[in-house]
């Protein structure tokens, strides 16, 4: 082989080297940048929880240049939606933050768990307006709804017009569409519904363990949680002359502990339904584990896609709710649970009274839940479905 050809082949070499050096730092250098500013737990409640679980996912720090923004200016859930002094100069430092982080760095996205009205929509609302001063391509992640009732005021329809023009929505469910249809066409719209991370302490009972029924609810104590239309329910159970046994578990809200244990004792049912304020860890799953039934008649307004679903059907229990937000895409009505029509207390027993009597269903329908859970609901599956729409509205 002459000289020349062995330079040649040097050069070749050479050459390829340098094109797989520049393919490996192209490939790094590509990873789509997108700048987070989300809800943080505390206080804990279904977006923080997310945010937690998008800000610490190894998928997602692994495919994504990212950085992190707390949106939260409260501590405490009792302190949502009012002002201070304090909650003002975090709000402060957050747009300094967000600020920052746009002038430091091109950003290809900014994701943004966007509050859908009230006092939080018009915080978040000098947030967007920074953003689009910087050019950023804009892509709202919404927890909550109440966009299609605000927007009936003028003021908040030329907002909405604002805040959504040329950005990118995602949806926990397609239910949740109506919501926003008037500002936002489907076609700019992906839907991602939430998962949560894989819990093995898992007890499920077995058929010669099933005895007298537990009913859980595991909410925070509001009235439009439906802890009321619950325990109406029960009213009606008794004098049918069912026995249950039914546990309600979650921090006091406007229904206070004192209140709440008086309807119980006026209505006779001390030996059949206990409250027992809110309980985490080891003393949460007690109550999981011991459960036959899961019930979460809901009214509230801002209900989107209930985490607390989640859970239940990943501890293999049948579930009692309604239609609110996204909740029909949780529950199969009369395959994993059943749907009832909110504030309707009667025909709530009347499924009760049905699943009570039958513990062959109870358990059918807890399996097909539970299965339907590590399809769809799982926090891998969600991490790698966020990952996957994050890369798409990169490339839009």
């Amino acid at each position: 082989m002459g000289t020349g050809s062995t330079v040649n082949i040097h050069r070749t070499v050479f050459s390829h080297c340098l094109i797989f050096r520049f393919s490996i730092k192209y490939c790094i250098v590509s990873k789509p940048k997108i700048l987070f500013i989300l809800h943080l737990p505390p206080p804990v409640h279904g977006a923080a929880m997310m945010g937690s679980f998008i800000k610490n996912s190894a998928l997602v720090n692994e495919e994504i240049d990212s950085f992190f923004v707390n949106l939260s200016t409260t501590k405490k859930l009792d302190e949502t939606g009012k002002g201070g002094l304090g909650k003002a100069v975090t709000f402060l430092k957050m747009i300094a933050s967000v600020f920052s982080a746009l002038s430091q760095k091109r950003w290809d996205a900014c994701y943004m768990t966007l509050t859908s009205s009230g006092a939080g929509f018009y915080k978040d609302l000098v947030i967007v307006a920074l953003i689009k001063l910087f050019g950023v391509k804009l892509v709202y992640h919404f927890h909550n709804k109440g966009v299609a009732n605000a927007s009936a005021s003028v003021i908040n329809r030329l907002l909405y017009q604002f805040v959504f023009k040329n950005t990118k929505t995602i949806l926990l469910s397609p239910h949740l569409y109506p919501d926003i249809r008037n500002f936002v066409k489907e076609e700019n719209v992906f839907y991602c519904p939430n998962g949560i991370p894989l819990v093995t302490n898992i007890r499920h009972k077995q058929m010669s363990e099933q005895g007298v029924c537990e009913l859980l609810y595991l909410s925070n104590m509001l009235q439009e949680k439906g802890a009321y239309v619950l325990l109406d329910a029960l009213i009606e159970l008794k004098k049918r002359g069912i026995l249950f046994k039914a546990n309600f578990v979650g921090g006091w809200s406007d229904i206070t502990e004192s209140e709440f244990n008086n309807r119980i004792v006026n209505a006779g049912l001390t030996d059949m339904a206990i409250a027992h304020g809110p309980k985490y860890g080891s003393d949460k799953d007690q109550f999981w584990n011991a459960a036959d039934v899961f019930i979460f008649p809901t009214f509230y307004h801002y209900e989107a896609f209930p985490l607390v679903l989640l859970e239940a059907m990943q501890h293999q229990l049948p579930i009692i709710s309604t239609t609110e937000g996204g909740i029909p895409d949780i529950v199969l009505n009369g395959e994993t649970g059943f749907l009832v029509p909110q504030k309707n207390a009667a025909a709530l027993a009347d499924q009760l009274e049905i699943l009570i009597k039958n513990p062959e269903l109870r358990m059918k329908m807890g399996a097909l839940g539970k299965e339907r859970f590590n399809q769809h609901f799982t926090l891998s599956h969600f991490e790698k479905q966020m990952v996957s729409i994050l890369k798409q509205v990169t490339i839009r």
